[in-house]
């Protein structure tokens, strides 16, 4: 998939967030299609921001709150912490994407339901053209649905309304 945007935002895919009494839905795909979506990036020279949330069980610096080791991370990439769903929230985000001049997101990561959506909803009202690949976003099974149940369903809301879900070859 030769289309990207101007910078790809991966939000809490942290060890305390993908692993614990049971892993997020899918977990290795997702690992995988994150992995080919940064590789693209790379390979494009745009820039990547990995954003970890921040409370009392993803504490800074301990093992739970660090990015899983599965991903390639770099020094070059940008770091963003954040303590609401919304990674918008009270962080420096805003202000590093117009110090990059982004008007183009491409975002990936956890959970469906709450930070994904909390961000792509608010990035869409900044006025941010936004991006992501079918199931390039996972969480865990609820009370309501199974967790491939509500991929499914948000990625139905958020289609042509709050991005643009794309193809990709993973």
């Amino acid at each position: 998939m030769n289309t990207s945007a101007d910078i790809l935002i991966i939000i809490d895919l942290q060890n305390g967030v993908c692993y614990g009494e049971t892993h997020l839905f899918d977990l290795r795909n997702l690992i995988t299609k994150v992995n080919n979506r940064i590789s693209l990036y790379r390979g494009l020279q745009k820039p990547i921001i990995f954003v970890q949330h921040c409370d009392e069980e993803l504490v800074p610096e301990e093992k739970t709150w660090a990015i899983i080791d599965n991903l390639d991370v770099k020094e070059q990439d940008y770091f963003v912490r954040k303590t609401h769903a919304n990674s918008f929230y009270k962080t420096n985000l805003k202000n590093l994407l117009e110090q990059l001049s982004v008007q183009k997101i491409e975002f990936c990561g956890a959970q469906t339901e709450y930070c994904m959506d909390a961000t792509i909803k608010f990035s869409h009202g900044l006025g941010y053209e936004n991006f992501m690949a079918h199931k390039a976003t996972s969480t865990l099974n609820n009370s309501y649905m199974s967790a491939k149940e509500t991929i499914d369903f948000y990625e139905s809301i958020w289609n042509h309304r709050f991005l643009k879900l794309i193809d990709d070859e993973s």
